[in-house]
């Protein structure tokens, strides 16, 4: 593929715990909830922003509202789209939360990819996660997840070679494939890919543990540049 007609977008769903404050009472009770995995993914915003200032970005959007508000990652109607301190809102309310939250992001990133594609650019698309360590009890075993759709031959291939390309600068992390959820899984990007065929665009999720953010940070930058580095490489 010519590098002059291919595009590289980055995002971040989950980049922060923020709460618009007419919702505030909604969320009595639950700071120990926006401040754990739950709220937001942990270190992800860093992490994309590394992505943001690296060579090979064209754009990047970013969210730092809370998923639990509004879960940007997930379709229009979606039984989870609300978390359980919004569900229980009016309908004006949620309609309200949908208008002024989640439809201008996805809008935004939506809008720049359509644009792109009707310019006959070929779209790559990274959106960039991080999960915790452990769940339900129970510890997840990767450092780092590539998540693809295996029907799609583009991300297949990228995901493996970017996965060489990890493992030349440190084969210390264990990295897995569709773990910890299947790339074809209800998200953003599955929408993307419904809506653009493979000759048209490529979306991958970027998973990270959150052990990294939460301990060494020195070792938390390392894998950073490793994962930026090894990206630029493969692609």
């Amino acid at each position: 593929m010519s590098l002059s007609r291919r595009k590289v977008i980055f995002t971040c769903e989950h980049g922060g715990n923020e709460l618009p404050s007419e919702f505030n009472a909604a969320f009595d009770g639950a700071e120990e909830a926006l401040t754990s995995h739950r709220g937001y993914d942990i270190g992800a915003l860093e992490l994309f922003q590394k992505f943001a200032e690296s060579k090979v970005a064209d754009v990047s959007f970013s969210s730092t509202t809370s998923r639990l508000l509004i879960e940007l990652n997930r379709s229009r109607h979606h039984p989870k789209l609300f978390s359980e301190f919004t569900q229980p809102l009016s309908e004006e309310e949620k309609r309200k939360i949908v208008t002024q939250h989640y439809a201008p992001y996805r809008d935004k990133v939506e809008g720049q990819i359509n644009e792109w594609i009707q310019d006959g650019f070929y779209v790559f698309h990274l959106s960039v996660h991080s999960f915790t360590p452990v769940l339900d009890g129970d510890k997840r075993k990767a450092d780092i997840g590539l998540l693809y759709n295996p029907s799609r031959e583009v991300e297949q291939l990228f995901a493996s070679k970017w996965r060489q390309e990890i493992n030349k600068l440190n084969s210390d992390y264990k990295v897995r494939y569709n773990y910890p959820y299947k790339g074809t899984s209800d998200g953003f990007v599955t929408l993307l890919r419904r809506k653009h065929g493979a000759d048209q665009y490529a979306g991958l999720e970027l998973e990270v543990n959150q052990k990294f953010a939460l301990g060494n940070q020195e070792e938390w930058s390392q894998l950073q540049e490793v994962l930026v580095q090894s990206f630029e490489q493969a692609l």
